[in-house]
């Protein structure tokens, strides 16, 4: 018998969902640090292309065994275009990023997104934000602002491609919201798969012929193919971990997880590249962590407003990138 979101969500199971999140934690920077590896040696449009087919390959099958359509509603076309296309400028910007900066700092940077998120819910949604989470925002972009400067300092203005990660995920994640509860999460993911491929296939296409260095399809190796195919995997499947992890136990007791995402990375970036935050990027991805610790606990802690009034939660929304 099919299982529907409605009676998955009625069996509450936090530990299972723990386990899941911090699986998502553990492959969502593996993921990156493989798309950096190719990075160095392919075009960026070419393993974005390759996420994104495999995202399709993967999440098809399980939306027709759950029964889901892939054909959306006429209501959710605009928003499901708009929210690939956000979809398909962050992953590409987070690759890119990660040519130039240590895989720790990209992410950390990235996770300035709850903030801005709770920040757009405040000015455009009309949710309530008190003062202390407003602090807490601040406090949070100065932690970033600490993780940037030395990477400023050392690749200019690449360092800033997180930043913009992190604005565009945060509308990407208002969109998502807004349609969340009418599109089963594996369908929608599909869906935004097969149109992403759609969309990048041709342009990539164009721009072999025009010559774009990054905007292009190129013969990979023997190597090179196992790697795209281990990044397309990888980022498939944590984002099921993610979406199953939420089905599983509440939002609140599992967003606290998500920033496990930068001790991994940092990890796995030294482990893989060798590579470690300074001083200063440390102690700004320490009051990062903090800053954002502090608005998901005082969104738990605050009380229940009414629906059309109610607080957005300012968790960590997991990069939909990996």
């Amino acid at each position: 018998m099919r299982m529907t979101s409605q009676n998955m969500t009625s069996q509450d199971r936090p530990f299972l969902g723990v386990l899941l999140m911090l699986g998502f934690c553990a492959l969502a920077p593996f993921g990156d640090a493989l798309g950096k590896i190719l990075g160095a040696v392919l075009p960026i449009g070419m393993i974005v292309l390759v996420r994104f087919a495999a995202q399709i390959i993967i999440l098809g099958p399980l939306a027709a065994v759950n029964g889901a359509s892939l054909i959306p509603k006429p209501e959710h076309r605009r928003p499901i275009v708009l929210r690939t296309l956000l979809h398909i400028a962050g992953i590409t910007m987070m690759f890119t990023s990660l040519r130039y900066l240590p895989l720790a700092d990209a992410i950390a940077i990235a996770f300035v997104m709850p903030f801005l998120m709770l920040l757009l819910g405040w000015w455009f949604l009309d949710e309530t934000v008190g003062p202390r989470r407003i602090i807490a925002c601040g406090i949070g972009f100065c932690g970033t602002l600490m993780v940037i400067q030395p990477s400023f300092a050392a690749v200019g203005f690449a360092a800033l491609l997180p930043l913009g990660v992190a604005v565009i995920f945060a509308l990407f994640m208002l969109i998502t919201r807004q349609i969340a509860k009418d599109v089963d999460p594996v369908a929608l993911q599909a869906t935004s798969g097969a149109l992403a491929v759609a969309i990048l296939l041709p342009v990539l296409l164009l721009g072999g012929w025009i010559g774009l260095s990054d905007v292009r399809i190129v013969p990979p190796d023997a190597w090179q193919v196992w790697l795209l195919i281990a990044t397309g995997m990888i980022g498939s499947a944590a984002h099921l971990l993610m979406t199953w992890s939420l089905r599983f136990a509440p939002s609140a007791t599992v967003a606290p997880m998500q920033y496990l995402e930068i001790p991994f990375a940092t990890i796995i970036g030294f482990a893989i590249f060798q590579d470690l935050p300074n001083g200063l990027a440390a102690l700004g991805i320490v009051v990062t962590m903090a800053a954002g610790l502090y608005i998901i606990f005082r969104e738990r802690s605050a009380p229940q407003a009414p629906p059309q009034a109610r607080p957005m939660a300012a968790s960590p929304e997991p990069r939909d990138d990996l």
